[in-house]
């Protein structure tokens, strides 16, 4: 029987979230018949070696989310461990979770994205670095962290950039009107377009996983067309950053002007929540795909190196 070790955890901004991913999937494994070792992650990398080189797990489940578990950092300790774990490996993992770096391989591709900027919160202090409204946004966390929109007439510009918490670098993006949608990816196969429907100004932490906090319409009741090459450019954008296993490309929908209007890709989640409200895990389950079967294929699916 393959023993399987699942991190979840760690120590970024998105713990709660990697500890509520991990309560999903152990139980999962265990369903789909794997031996499973929880092991939650800390501040003490040396514990997590020791433990992994003392178990020896026959593959890794990494359910972590944000720096360090989602960056490339704990990919690499994998790696060095010669150990097979699932989602995306190293470098992928790196340029995806750095957006300045994802976006220039998305437009080297071809893929639409938004006017962008990459400025020191000093910079944001001094002035608009882009027409607004614009979002600022954290270069290297996920789960919508530290995203603020700035509209014409708001003043808390200097607050914003004084209060910065999150790095040395801000990626100031132009705000795109519309609706938000996601398109799952699951190994060569866009899973399904999902309209995430909230009353908030835009997808954020609370309604990505408070309980209510967000509609997820799905399949997504938008023009045709736009549903196909949102699926086109989420497994353009999967493939163009090397990712393998599950990924989750999330778009801007721009339909102010009428369908079939204007797709803008935002980024690509190459660790997405297994959470109950996460969106992988519903796309997966639209196609028939349990989800201790999902669970399952990322494990045999489970590699080391690049």
């Amino acid at each position: 029987m393959t023993k399987v070790a699942v991190l979840h955890g760690g120590v970024s901004a998105e713990r709660e979230v990697s500890l509520a991913t991990g309560r999903q999937v152990i139980p999962a494994l265990e369903a789909a018949g794997f031996t499973v070792l929880p092991i939650e992650v800390t501040e003490d990398l040396g514990a997590l070696i020791a433990t992994l080189r003392a178990e020896r797990p026959d593959a890794v489940f990494n359910a972590l989310h944000g720096r360090f578990g989602e960056d490339g950092c704990v990919q690499g300790v994998l790696d060095w461990l010669g150990l097979p774990y699932t989602h995306s490996g190293v470098r992928a993992s790196s340029v995806a979770m750095d957006k300045g770096a994802a976006k220039a391989v998305f437009q080297a591709h071809g893929l639409p994205v938004a006017q962008h900027r990459i400025v020191s919160p000093e910079e944001l202090e001094q002035e608009d670095p882009l027409p607004r409204p614009y979002v600022v946004k954290p270069v290297d966390e996920g789960s919508s962290v530290g995203v603020t929109i700035l509209r014409t007439g708001d003043n808390r510009r200097a607050e914003v950039a004084r209060s910065w918490r999150f790095g040395s670098r801000i990626m100031a993006e132009s705000y795109v009107p519309g609706r938000e949608i996601t398109v799952a990816i699951m190994g060569d196969r866009p899973l399904g377009v999902t309209e995430i429907a909230t009353g908030h100004a835009f997808y954020d932490y609370e309604a990505k996983y408070a309980e209510g906090g967000s509609r997820h319409l799905l399949p997504a009741p938008i023009h045709a067309d736009i549903a196909a090459e949102a699926m086109r450019v989420a497994l353009a954008a999967h493939q163009a950053l090397g990712c393998r296993g599950v990924s989750r490309a999330d778009f801007r929908y721009d339909d102010t002007a009428g369908e079939p209007g204007r797709l803008v890709l935002l980024e690509v989640n190459t660790q997405p929540g297994m959470t109950p409200t996460s969106l992988l895990p519903e796309q997966a389950a639209h196609q028939g795909i349990p989800f201790p079967e999902l669970c399952a294929w990322m494990v045999r699916e489970a590699r080391h190196g690049a």
